[in-house]
């Protein structure tokens, strides 16, 4: 399993930021997860208007505190 975990920061408040995490289910490299990684980022934009991506990354879940 692998996650994308990315910081999304508001709009209208730059400073105002959160990490989050979307995990792959289907077994993908991370390196697949680099590729994929934008179009599924530009998904969650579109449901989350107020809101804008920061930085992203891919990694096991471990990696980022998120249970399996």
């Amino acid at each position: 399993m692998i996650v994308l975990a990315f910081v999304a920061c508001m709009q209208a408040s730059p400073d105002v930021c959160r990490e989050y995490n979307l995990v792959f289910d289907e077994r993908i490299s991370p390196m697949r997860c680099l590729m994929q990684a934008q179009p599924r980022l530009a998904e969650w934009v579109n449901t989350h208007p107020e809101w804008q991506i920061g930085s992203w990354r891919c990694g096991q879940p471990h990696q980022f505190g998120t249970p399996i």
